[in-house]
């Protein structure tokens, strides 16, 4: 079995030939007529879009701040439940959650590794 030393290794690793090829792939468009010529058109048709969605944005903008409103309960919901169940978790509980329709919930826990000052 490999180390994490070996793993986190060979993901660094594969992230720099990530990158590499990415900015290969970059040059390559920024070098193409074509794609150059398309951009224009691209960022013309944008701006015409931005304009017609500010537009309604001004037509519905209630329902858009009770979205924000909206969007801001269910981040704290989010929050809320996952402290929950870690704590049910910690407890020694089961945490299972089961919808309307009897559809059961289990927490996933996932690790990251972030660089150590």
């Amino acid at each position: 079995m490999a180390s994490l030393e070996e793993v986190f290794n060979r993901i660094k690793d594969s992230k720099k030939e990530q990158r590499e090829i990415r900015l290969i792939y970059k040059d390559a468009l920024a070098t193409s007529k074509d794609y150059q010529d398309i951009l224009v058109e691209f960022e013309a048709i944008k701006d015409k879009k931005k304009k017609i969605e500010q537009d309604v944005k001004v037509q519905f903008k209630n329902e858009l701040e009770q979205l924000e409103g909206l969007k801001l309960d269910i981040k704290t919901d989010n929050e809320l439940l996952g402290d929950l169940a870690l704590t049910q978790l910690m407890k020694g509980e089961t945490v299972e959650i089961t919808d309307e329709y009897e559809n059961k919930y289990q927490p996933a826990f996932s690790v990251r590794f972030i660089k150590a000052t």
